[in-house]
C-alpha cells in the first residue's frame, strides 16, 4: 500500500524556505477537480479561504487554486492546508492520465511528511476527492449508486463522529448537500486499522431498501479529513443557482419538480445545510490554523 512506504524529497532552498517555522504567512492550495465544469463549489472554498485571512489571532492565510484534472497542476510541499474539490463524472475515469498520478504523488508526499515531521499538512476530501481518497488509501469499495443521489438529506454520526471535534457538536442526523452518481461502500476494516483512521458519518437510514448504506464522512488523522457531501455549500449561492432558467428546467427534467421545490424550500431552513456549511471546514480551518502557529 502507498502510504506504507516513505519517500525521499528534494530538499530544495525553495523547500527549506517553505517549512521556515518563523514564517508568519500560512499557505493554503486549493485542488480544483471540476475539470473546468461550472460549478459552485470553487468559488464557495475561495471565498471561506479568503475570510479566514486574519480571522484566527490575526494569522495571514493566503490561498491559491490549482486546475488538476483539467491541467494536470498540482501545488508542491510548501503549503499548510490543502483542500480537495468536488467534481463531475467517475473517479476512476483518470486512471493512467498524467493528472491522476501527479494528485496521486501529492497525496504520497503528504502523507509521508507528516509521518516524519513535527509541522504537519492539513488536508480536507470533498465528494469526488472523497472517492478518490477511498482509492488511494483503499479504505472500501468505490462503486456506481443504483440512482443518483441530489438534494439535501440527513447525515448520521456514528460514534466516532459524536465525539470527533468537527462533527461534535453538529445535531443527530445533520444535513448536508448530497450530488453524486458514486459512492464508498464495504469498509477495509483493516486499512482503517493500520491508518487509525475512523469512519465518522454514514448517509441516510433506507430501510425500505437492501443497499449497503455509504460512508460520508471520515477522518483519516489528526490532520486529514473527507467528507462525501458537500459541506462547502452556502443556501444563498445555491438558491441563486438552481432558480436559473436552464439550471432549473435540467434538474426538474432529472429528478422531479417534487425533487426540485423540496430542496429550495429545504434551503431555507437555517438548521440544515446553512449549519453545516458554518461548522464542519471552518473548524477544520479554525483547528489547522491554530496548531500550525
Amino acid at each position: 500500500m502507498r502510504v506504507n512506504e516513505v519517500t525521499e524529497f528534494d530538499v530544495s532552498t525553495k523547500n527549506i524556505n517553505s517549512i521556515n517555522l518563523n514564517r508568519t504567512e500560512i499557505k493554503a492550495a486549493i485542488i480544483d477537480l471540476y475539470n473546468n465544469e461550472e460549478n459552485l463549489g470553487i468559488g464557495a472554498i475561495t471565498n471561506l479561504l479568503t475570510e479566514f485571512n486574519g480571522k484566527v489571532n490575526g494569522q495571514s492565510l493566503v490561498n491559491h487554486r490549482f486546475e488538476t484534472r483539467y491541467k494536470a497542476e498540482v501545488p508542491d510541499l510548501s503549503y499548510d492546508i490543502y483542500i480537495s474539490s468536488g467534481g463531475p463524472g467517475s473517479p476512476f475515469e483518470g486512471e493512467g492520465t498524467v493528472w491522476e498520478k501527479n494528485y496521486f504523488d501529492l497525496l504520497d508526499k503528504i502523507w509521508n511528511h507528516n509521518q516524519t515531521n513535527a509541522r504537519k499538512k492539513y488536508l480536507f476530501f470533498i465528494c469526488h476527492s472523497f472517492q478518490m481518497m477511498a482509492r488511494f488509501f483503499n479504505l472500501g469499495a468505490v462503486t456506481k449508486r443504483k440512482s443518483r443521489s441530489f438534494g439535501i438529506f440527513p447525515v448520521h454520526k456514528t460514534e466516532a463522529g459524536t465525539h470527533d471535534p468537527i462533527l461534535k457538536n453538529l445535531p443527530e442526523p445533520f444535513f448536508a448537500a448530497d450530488f453524486r452518481w458514486w459512492q464508498v461502500i464495504q469498509p477495509n476494516n483493516k486499512v482503517f486499522h493500520e491508518l487509525g483512521a475512523k469512519i465518522l458519518a454514514l448517509e441516510k437510514i433506507r430501510p425500505h431498501v437492501e443497499y449497503e448504506r455509504a460512508l460520508m464522512a471520515v477522518r483519516i488523522s489528526p490532520e486529514i479529513f473527507g467528507t462525501q457531501f458537500h459541506p462547502e455549500a452556502h443556501p444563498e449561492g445555491m438558491r441563486y443557482h438552481y432558480q436559473k432558467e436552464g439550471i432549473k428546467q435540467k434538474v426538474i427534467n432529472d429528478v422531479g419538480e417534487k425533487k426540485y421545490y423540496n430542496i429550495l424550500e429545504q434551503l431555507e431552513d437555517p438548521e440544515k445545510v446553512e449549519l453545516t456549511q458554518k461548522t464542519v471546514l471552518p473548524l477544520f480551518l479554525e483547528q489547522a490554523i491554530k496548531n500550525l502557529v
